[in-house]
């Protein structure tokens, strides 16, 4: 004879599986834990510094790296790069994009990195978050910088991301072109940093 479940039976079972995903989402926002599917890594990095703390990132929590290119690349001299930063700041000019992203709809959470330039945001970080849509998602930014700190940067983050939920941020000291240091985020600078953004990524509850 076949075995016919009741309706009183598919019931119980149905309501125990609804409650058993609720109870998963709700320790996964107990525990702080993230979709690792669902992350973003955006950045700009001249020198390779913001890049290497984007990495460390990854290693950490996982995510798609995607790193922000111009259609019309910055001059390599310094000097030529500083003088086209501050026009394109007193302006207002946001430098086209080479770089798309078709999915973004599909992360929830989207990782920033960007040095500081001028005292505030690189212009090509300002041209993503106009060109892009990040309302309602988790925007964690992180930077680096010559020993200045971030400037203005998180404040224009923030009026570029209306309504995102932002985190705090990570700075930490890179290269300083200006004086010939490019590089610096390696060796053994590069596992104190690793050990920094572990810290601080706890701190946000994101490991």
């Amino acid at each position: 004879m076949k075995y016919k479940p009741s309706f009183t039976l598919l019931l119980v079972a149905f309501f125990g599986l609804i409650s058993c995903s609720s109870n998963a989402q709700e320790q996964d926002a107990a525990t702080g834990e993230i979709d690792k599917e669902n992350i973003l890594l955006v950045y700009l990095s001249r020198t390779g510094n913001t890049e290497a703390v984007a990495e460390i990132i990854q290693q950490e929590v996982g995510g798609e790296m995607v790193q922000l290119k111009l259609q019309t690349p910055y001059p390599e001299n310094y000097d030529a790069i500083v003088e086209q930063v501050d026009k394109e700041n007193e302006t207002g000019y946001l430098p086209p994009l080479k770089t798309k992203i078709e999915d973004i709809q599909d992360y929830d959470t989207v990782f920033l990195g960007f040095p500081t330039w001028d005292m505030q945001l690189p212009p090509p970080m300002k041209s993503f978050l106009n060109e892009y849509d990040l309302s309602g998602k988790t925007v964690i930014p992180f930077n680096t910088n010559g020993g200045y700190g971030l400037g203005s940067s998180i404040q224009q983050v923030e009026e570029l991301c209306p309504e995102c939920n932002i985190l705090d941020a990570f700075s930490t000291k890179g290269g300083l072109e200006r004086d010939g240091i490019y590089l610096a985020i390696e060796g053994e600078r590069r596992d104190q940093v690793h050990a920094e953004v572990t810290d601080w990524l706890q701190s946000i509850e994101i490991q």
